[in-house]
Order: structure tokens, then sequence, then C-alpha cells
């Protein structure tokens, strides 16, 4: 009997909300994700925010008022925007937590996150990366 292969599993922590941020750590996911890795993404204090149903992340700083430029030389490359990143994800069967502690602390409720988003204390999530083979903290 062949022996059975092992999937990589892959944790991911995003701790803020900017554009480039949000578009990093769904970068990462879906090529893991389509590499056949199984991953997993905590959104946690000002991360959190992107897994919202209004998420419209922006560029950091005084490069703000650049944000549609940046998605327009991404999209000229092949580079989806982030609402379609986002999508591919959760079609990929990336799983995606919403800090529950966060939540109270932002303001955020249960209807205010995206279909699929799962909320999730830190001990939860704990439990989660310790079984995996790669650990990515992004913010």
């Amino acid at each position: 009997m062949p022996e059975a292969k092992k999937v990589t599993k892959v944790a991911i922590v995003v701790s803020e909300g900017t554009f480039d941020k949000a578009m990093e750590s769904l970068m990462i996911a879906n090529t893991a994700a389509s590499m056949g890795m199984e991953v997993h993404i905590f959104h946690t204090f000002f991360g959190l925010k992107l897994v919202t149903k209004t998420a419209n992340p922006k560029a950091p700083g005084m490069y703000r008022l650049f944000t549609g430029m940046f998605k327009k030389k991404m999209l000229a490359v092949g580079v989806e925007d982030y609402p379609a990143q986002k999508k591919m994800a959760l079609e990929l069967g990336v799983k995606m937590y919403a800090c529950s502690t966060s939540m109270g602390v932002m303001g955020v409720k249960q209807e205010d996150l995206d279909e699929g988003v799962t909320v999730l204390g830190a001990a939860g999530f704990l439990n989660i990366a310790a079984d995996t083979d790669m650990q990515y903290f992004i913010g």
C-alpha cells in the first residue's frame, strides 16, 4: 500500500489592514492553496477589517493617494484586485478566521463579516498553528 502524502499546512497572521498587507496575505495564501497546501489565515487587530463585507484596503500613509494606480499596475500584469483575490481564496478552500477579541475591541459584529469567515479566539488559532509547517506574520 503506498504511503499517503503529507499535506503541508500554512498559518498566516494578518494584523494590518492596508492594501499591501491585504494583497500579500492573499497572494501567498492563494499560491499555497493552488499548490495543494492547507491554508489558515487569522485576521486580528487592524487586519480584521479585511474580512468584513465593506473591506476596501488602501495603500499605507501618503501612498494611500496612489492606491488606484497600484491596482491598475497589478491588473496590467495579471494580478486581480482584493475582492477577486479574497473570493479565489475561499473557493480554493483557504480557511479565514476573525479574532473574537479583536472583534469586541473594534466593534465588529458577526453579521459584518464575509460569508465563510469563522470567528475564533487566539487560543483556537494557536492550536491550529501549532500543527502547521510554515507560519507567516503580516503586519
